[in-house]
């Protein structure tokens, strides 16, 4: 596996990873393997965060996709914070539909007593799913993947190229990897339009932070814990 397909794929399956790890554990302690406290399971995410941003970070000048001139463009700047606001409107409601997995128990902070230390995870929580999660998601699905079912080298493919089977694929393993599978499909369909019309991954991963910063602040707002 050559660097570009590393430095974008490397920090997503790491992401992957933990999920998997955590899964695996709470199945455990559900079958009474072993006992593990709801705070042990929530103290994973930060060390995950942590260890994804360092890779990022191992990667960052391999990210010449993200142009940072890209912001000057006013349309598009609307448009992605626009489509962000929508994809949150549309994600809150349509966890009612069929064809999702378990939701689980969410990230719920009040599981700490401790106010410093719940302030903390709060912080830790909405750093890394809007700062960080959309980077990583948007270097691995618009940036590599959706590139990649077109051509192996995905490097020459331009930004933004569209075809019916990179789009059909994405959009489809977007859902997949997230408990609310329509919802997942829905957001994958939206960044993928915006990519097509702003062939700028930068905006892409704008409009997904803006969609996971409105959603943290209505999980903050509601305890709807299962959105985290």
């Amino acid at each position: 596996m050559n660097r570009d397909v590393l430095a974008r794929v490397a920090p997503f399956a790491l992401f992957m990873a933990f999920i998997g790890i955590e899964e695996a554990a709470r199945y455990a302690v559900e079958n009474g393997l072993f006992s593990l406290s709801d705070e042990a399971f929530l103290v994973l995410y930060p060390i995950k965060i942590v260890c994804v941003a360092l890779v990022l970070l191992f990667y960052f000048r391999d990210y010449a996709e993200i142009r940072l001139k890209d912001i000057r463009n006013l349309k598009h700047l609307l448009a992605s914070l626009l489509l962000g606001g929508l994809v949150f409107i549309l994600w809150i409601n349509m966890d009612r539909f069929a064809f999702n997995t378990t939701p689980g128990q969410g990230f719920n902070p009040n599981v700490f007593e401790d106010a410093t230390l719940r302030n903390f995870m709060i912080g830790t929580r909405l750093a890394g799913a809007v700062l960080l999660v959309p980077i990583m998601e948007e270097l691995f699905w618009r940036s590599f993947l959706i590139r990649y079912v077109i051509e192996t080298d995905f490097s020459k493919v331009p930004i933004g190229q569209f075809t019916w089977a990179s789009c059909a694929i994405t959009v489809v393993l977007f859902g997949l990897e997230h408990n609310l599978i329509l919802a997942g499909m829905m957001a994958g369909l939206a960044y993928n339009l915006l990519l097509y019309y702003t062939r700028s991954i930068l905006h892409c991963t704008l409009s997904h932070a803006i969609t996971n910063l409105l959603l943290g602040i209505y999980v903050l707002q509601t305890g709807h814990w299962h959105f985290w």
